[in-house]
């Protein structure tokens, strides 16, 4: 089920300047605020700036290169793809379902049983699994098997409450949050790999037929029934609870965003025939890049990273990206105006040191002393810190955290106009709903507050009362779970 949000409620280290550059003036060790990363803060402030006229930019954009992403695939658009999705669960499904969703650094496999309009959900189970760092740069081989072996363990824990029919295939959902070039409800080609992951083998591949190579090794007779990414997962089972599911995002790890389209309104599909004159577009938001607000620690980090160049969007809002931002921000103020004192511990030059994760512990610390922020940095970066400059760390929190929940904002802004100019009048003229998952947006309060605040500013109060921000807990898993369901091979009667 989904926890409401309204909008309508009152109220590898990039370059840096070397130590024999740094300043020979260095912050004196106080209780009170140090004054010397006060010109780096400035400028880090202005450069992050989201003021209403360029968050407009960003969501006027975001819908113009929609466009342009569904009319060609080789043009300067978003990828837009197509994921052959056309209709989503009606709540008629019944059985015992699998999912597999593989969106970041974990894994989840679950199961869960349907019993159709009167019932719904009856009962799901799932573990989650950690992938090992290495794996996110081993061979296709090797990262399929792994994730193939710990779905065969939870098969293999299936218990009385679940009834499988006797004389049919399990029929799994596999949620696959990477970018793919869909050629059927089953099968799609990978085209890149994103979230850090750098596997070798799999792009330009069927990533259903790897599964199923993997789930033969491991002697799992399972059929792979829809293959989705996590955003048409949330899409689903958010829809399966409330209608006026419009909109999909992710915000985790990662991030992208879907939604429903027209087919008549994707001229790359031209003769395309759908049952329902409607098909789920996978917008790869991640990729956008136009207009944004970056900085020369944006950059830094985009050089030094997997896929330079790429994704810098998600490089800007998803919570794989945040805790380096600050990272870099508060490694150079140590080395140019003295944060933290003279020496500099070695340990903040660790590349991802720091995760966003931490900035949401630091952000939630209310204190007098600012306590929980001090014992962070030491535990975290070997950094012993005074009040100040604890303060100042928040600072720089607060300030790579607005300018990612604005953004994000902004491009839902973006999507909803896009859809509002092919439907007049209803998207913005009734009741529609954004569904979000993704432990970013789930479990960082000033994000979300700040995602919601720059929806409504954009928007302004008039539009933003018919828009209505669900959080959608495990939408993408029980998702899957559900398109399998739809796209069974056997009768759902």
């Amino acid at each position: 089920m989904m926890s409401v949000s309204s909008l309508t409620v009152t109220s590898a280290v990039g370059p840096f300047l070397s130590r024999s550059r740094r300043r020979s003036t260095t912050a004196v060790r106080s209780s009170t605020v140090s004054v010397g990363p006060t010109r780096l803060l400035t400028k880090l402030k202005h450069d992050c700036d989201t003021p209403l006229p360029l968050l407009q930019q960003v969501a006027d954009t975001m819908s113009s290169q929609m466009q342009a992403g569904l009319s060609s695939d080789h043009g300067p658009g978003l990828p837009m793809i197509p994921t052959f999705v056309h209709t989503l669960p009606t709540g008629n499904e019944k059985g015992l379902f699998y999912a597999l969703d593989l969106g970041g650094t974990n894994f989840r496999v679950l199961r869960v049983q349907l019993g159709g309009k009167d019932d719904r959900v009856i009962s799901t189970e799932f573990d989650q699994v950690s992938i090992p760092h290495d794996l996110m740069f081993a061979t296709s081989e090797e990262l399929f098997d792994f994730i193939a072996l710990g779905l065969a363990k939870f098969v293999a824990k299936e218990d009385d409450k679940f009834h499988f029919s006797q004389g049919r295939k399990r029929e799994i959902g596999f949620t696959f949050s990477f970018p793919v070039k869909q050629t059927s409800i089953d099968s799609g080609i990978l085209i890149k790999w994103t979230k850090g992951f750098a596997v070798s083998g799999t792009v330009g591949r069927d990533v259903v037929a790897c599964l199923n190579e993997a789930m033969e090794r491991q002697g799992l007779d399972m059929r792979v029934s829809a293959l989705v990414n996590d955003t048409v997962g949330t899409l689903a089972g958010a829809e399966y609870w409330d209608n006026d599911v419009k909109v999909a995002v992710i915000l985790g790890t990662g991030t992208n965003a879907c939604y429903i389209e027209q087919i008549s309104s994707i001229p790359k599909l031209q003769g395309h025939v759908s049952s329902s004159g409607k098909m789920i577009i996978s917008t790869e938001w991640g990729a956008f890049s136009n207009g944004l607000p970056l900085t020369v620690f944006d950059r830094e980090m985009d050089a030094a990273s997997v896929n330079p160049g790429h994704q810098i969007f998600e490089k800007t809002i998803s919570g794989m990206y945040l805790g380096e931002i600050v990272r870099r921000v508060l490694f150079n103020m140590a080395e140019e105006e003295g944060l933290f004192g003279i020496s500099i511990p070695q340990k903040l030059s660790t590349p991802f040191i720091l995760g966003t994760p931490d900035l949401c512990a630091m952000q939630q610390d209310n204190s007098g002393d600012l306590d929980a922020v001090g014992s962070l940095l030491y535990d975290k970066a070997g950094v012993e810190s005074n009040l100040g400059e604890r303060k100042t760390v928040l600072e720089v929190c607060e300030t790579i955290v607005k300018r990612g929940g604005s953004l994000a904002g902004a491009g839902i802004v973006g999507i909803l106009q896009k859809m509002e100019e092919d439907s007049k009048g209803l998207i913005f003229g009734k009741r529609s709903v954004v569904a979000i998952d993704g432990g970013l947006y789930e479990n960082y309060p000033q994000y979300r507050t700040y995602l919601q605040d720059s929806v409504k500013e954009i928007l302004g109060t008039e539009k933003s009362n018919n828009v209505v921000i669900e959080h959608s807990k495990d939408g993408s898993g029980i998702g899957g779970a559900l398109l399998a369901a739809s796209n069974s091979m056997y009768s759902q009667d």
